[in-house]
Order: C-alpha cells, then sequence, then structure tokens
C-alpha cells in the first residue's frame, strides 16, 4: 500500500469568475502530520474545501487511499474517514456538547452507545469537553468551543484528521493545549493535514510541511527543513521560525 494516504495533482479551483488554485500538487503520507503554510489568500482554505467537494476542483485529480474523490458529494467522502475542522469550527451552539458529538457518533444513536474507552481518551485530551459535557456548545469560550470541533473529528476513528488553524485567536495556554493534544493523536498514528499560521504551532507538530503561494504549492518538504533554513523561511513566508 502507497505510503501517500492523500495526494491532490494539478488541482484547480474556480468559485465564480474567481480561479484560486492553480494546479496544485499536495501529498499527505500515512501516519505523519503535514502542515500547509502560506500568507492569508494563498489558497490554503481553498484547498481542504475542494478535497471535502465543498468546491468542487475544475481541474486535476484528488485521491486519498487510491481511490478518486474529486467529484464526489461532500457526505460521500466524509464516508471515507475522512474528518474536517473548518476554520469556523461548524458547532451546533443550540446543541449541547454531547450533542454535538453524537452527531459525530455515527454508529451511536445516544450517547450511551459512544465508545466509552474513546471518550475516556478524548476526555483526557480535552478535559473542557468532559467538564462542560452538558452545557450548550455556543456558551463556551472560543478555546472550549474549539477543543469541542476537534473532539467530535476523532470521536469516531478516523484514516485523516484534516483541521483548519485550530489556534486561530486562542491564549497561549490553550494553544499549549492544544498542541499537547495533536502530539498524542500524532503517537497514535493519526494522519493530519493541519492549516496553520501559527508558527510556534507549525514547528512543534509538523513532520512534513508544503507552503502554498497564489493558488500554487511552492515548497514540499520537511519540516525540520524549513525550519532551520532562514533563508528559505524568508522567501517563501516573509518571515523566520
Amino acid at each position: 500500500m502507497s505510503d501517500k494516504l492523500l495526494e491532490l495533482s494539478g488541482v484547480h479551483t474556480h468559485i465564480g469568475a474567481y480561479h484560486i488554485l492553480h494546479g496544485v500538487d499536495l501529498c499527505v503520507p500515512r501516519g505523519q502530520l503535514t502542515m500547509l503554510l502560506g500568507r492569508n489568500g494563498a489558497g490554503k482554505t481553498t484547498t481542504l474545501r475542494t478535497i471535502m467537494g465543498l468546491w468542487q476542483a475544475s481541474q486535476g485529480s484528488i485521491r486519498f487511499a487510491g481511490q478518486e474523490i474529486a467529484h464526489m458529494a461532500t457526505p460521500t467522502i466524509a464516508r471515507q474517514s475522512i474528518a474536517y475542522v473548518p476554520e469556523n469550527m461548524g458547532i451546533f451552539a443550540d446543541l449541547t456538547v454531547e450533542q454535538n458529538l453524537l452527531l459525530a457518533a455515527r454508529g451511536a444513536a445516544h450517547a450511551g452507545q459512544m465508545e466509552a474507552a474513546r471518550l475516556q481518551w478524548i476526555f483526557g485530551l480535552f478535559p473542557a469537553v468532559e467538564k462542560f459535557w452538558h452545557y450548550p456548545a455556543g456558551k463556551l469560550s472560543g478555546g472550549q468551543k474549539q477543543m469541542v470541533a476537534v473532539a467530535r473529528a476523532i470521536v469516531e476513528p478516523r484514516d485523516l484528521l484534516i483541521i483548519d488553524e485550530p489556534s486561530k485567536g486562542l491564549a497561549p495556554a490553550i494553544i499549549d493545549n492544544m498542541i499537547a493534544a495533536f502530539e498524542q493523536l500524532k503517537a497514535a498514528g493519526s494522519t493530519i493535514l493541519l492549516v496553520e499560521q501559527n508558527i510556534h504551532f507549525a514547528q512543534r507538530l509538523g513532520d512534513s510541511v508544503a507552503v502554498m503561494d497564489d493558488g500554487r504549492i511552492v515548497h514540499a518538504g520537511s519540516m525540520q527543513e524549513l525550519a532551520e533554513d532562514r533563508e528559505l523561511q524568508q522567501s517563501l513566508l516573509g518571515l523566520a521560525l
């Protein structure tokens, strides 16, 4: 079996009259955390939404576990064992934390049917999820909502997690908690594609990295290589890690 769990080849995406992605080539190795970096407006979120079928690729191939998914409907893509946490988190504000997770636990009709051992593992990653289990999710802080969003994505085992800017707007202490959780997910063998603007977050977690600019991948390699090359950082991102 190929170690490329997800592979995009020559992907173009148009949104109305706008040509956003210009031939994206991206590989997400199995069992690694791949960072997708780039300046604002580079096309990172569009890439994630195109993978999930929320925006249709106008050209190119998207293969997951060897299967072409580029023209599948979003629910069908999700059923391939892919979980997606959008930038806005997608929390159902009027539902409790418990109900938000239950929606993603497709094999459970009520909370008692969710896998107890997995819930305890999630509570260990995100204690706030257990603390506010019966609270309306809309009343939580931004950091707590982000924990619920990630917990919902992993309430059942997934082959691939796709997460858009999990540290955005979070306090440093919450970011450290999120980093620790992702480190545990990595240790458990999860494959993760993660868009992030927080360079500390990226450097701590990334195994491989792809950098986008103007709707294209302009660099791909190891995160360590990018973190150690200040000149490359400046040329690709305009900053030093």
